[in-house]
């Protein structure tokens, strides 16, 4: 019984430790897989801004300090990577950034993996659900652009 429950935890802890460097090395592609002095020449970035995305690049250098802090939700560094590249870049380099280098996708698309896909898919689909209905009681209440649609939703 104790040769069973030895093989068991140590099954389990490989199969957890083989999906953490699943999701450590997706983000490490996320920044191998990109020329970042052609990002930077391209959306003609400040030194300011050039010096924070190499520093955000330079964030994570190995495995355990990315493991210390995404250990519990490793499917995380990428909301958290993003937000803080488009928060450097602005929201208009960002989109461009976005358009080129991950042909208009989401970057949870991108590096997703299957289940994290299905939940961002999920929560997008509930916003757009939310918009929807929000923009729908604009306009029964006359607060709406008066052109009977939305012209803002792209």
């Amino acid at each position: 019984m104790k040769k069973f429950l030895l093989t068991a935890f140590l099954i389990g802890t490989f199969s957890m430790s083989y999906a953490q460097s699943d999701y450590y090395n997706d983000y490490r592609r996320s920044i191998s897989d990109i020329n970042w002095q052609t990002v930077v020449a391209d959306l003609l970035l400040s030194t300011t801004q050039a010096n924070q995305v190499y520093a955000l690049n330079d964030r994570y250098r190995d495995y355990n300090s990315w493991n210390k802090v995404y250990v519990v939700e490793p499917g995380r560094w990428r909301g958290e990577r993003y937000s803080e590249l488009e928060r450097i870049l602005g929201r208009e380099k960002y989109i461009v950034f976005k358009k080129k280098y991950y042909r208009g996708q989401n970057p949870v698309m991108v590096y997703g993996r299957k289940n994290d896909v299905k939940k961002y898919r999920k929560q997008q689909e509930k916003y757009y659900k939310n918009q929807e209905k929000y923009y729908k009681k604009q306009n029964k209440h006359g607060h709406g652009n008066g052109h009977g649609h939305d012209d803002d939703w792209d």
